[in-house]
């Protein structure tokens, strides 16, 4: 259960347009901004964040990014997001079948080599203490710009603001991104809660 429950969306009518922002992406407005409500300007500054880094006019392909948010979300631990980043994926044009194909990034068909680096790099970007070196740096730049590197770390910490939210706060996770985390994540360890350290 979430440590600090979500807010009805109309009780800030002041962030109705940036509520939209968020069900554009996902369809629906999530727990976290609906909890985040108390503050408005958090919610209205996230927003801009956000569709600075998943700009239209972005180079790196928009579902392609929210594959990077499973990854570095999946590297902190963030259920809530893990579920939420294939839902994403899936709206901005990633196919159910390479979504289900994720654990095998590795070796599927479906992923590019291009694409297993910058997942690779997003999984060690997500990690505590950060593993990006330099020689995955130097792998980057045999398939990305430096301009779309940008574009990826972008993703990456938007989620990784995410990731400490929704972790912190015990989000609650909503039916459509539960459903989806059950069917793909769940053969990987997923369950949907709070992520715990043992002891």
């Amino acid at each position: 259960m979430a440590h600090i429950q979500p807010l009805p969306a109309n009780t800030t009518p002041e962030l109705a347009e940036d509520f939209a922002i968020f069900e554009k992406i996902l369809g629906f407005v999530p727990n976290s901004l609906l909890t985040m409500q108390r503050r408005p300007a958090m919610v209205k500054a996230f927003g801009v964040l956000t569709k600075a880094v998943m700009s239209e006019d972005s180079e790196v392909d928009l579902g392609f990014k929210r594959l990077l948010a499973h990854f570095c979300s999946r590297a902190a631990g963030c259920q809530y997001c893990e579920a939420h980043s294939l839902i994403a994926a899936e709206i901005h044009g990633i196919s159910h079948e390479k979504v289900q194909a994720i654990w095998d990034y590795k070796t599927s068909d479906l992923y590019t080599e291009a694409e297993r680096v910058a997942l690779d790099y997003a999984l060690a970007a997500g990690s505590v203490p950060n593993a990006v070196d330099e020689a995955l740096i130097e792998n980057m730049k045999k398939y990305w710009s430096e301009s779309q590197i940008v574009e990826i770390l972008g993703a990456i910490c938007l989620y990784g603001f995410l990731n400490r939210w929704n972790d912190s706060m015990a989000t609650d996770l909503e039916e459509a991104p539960k459903a989806l985390g059950k069917e793909v994540l769940a053969k990987g360890g997923w369950t949907g809660g709070k992520h715990l350290v043992s002891n």
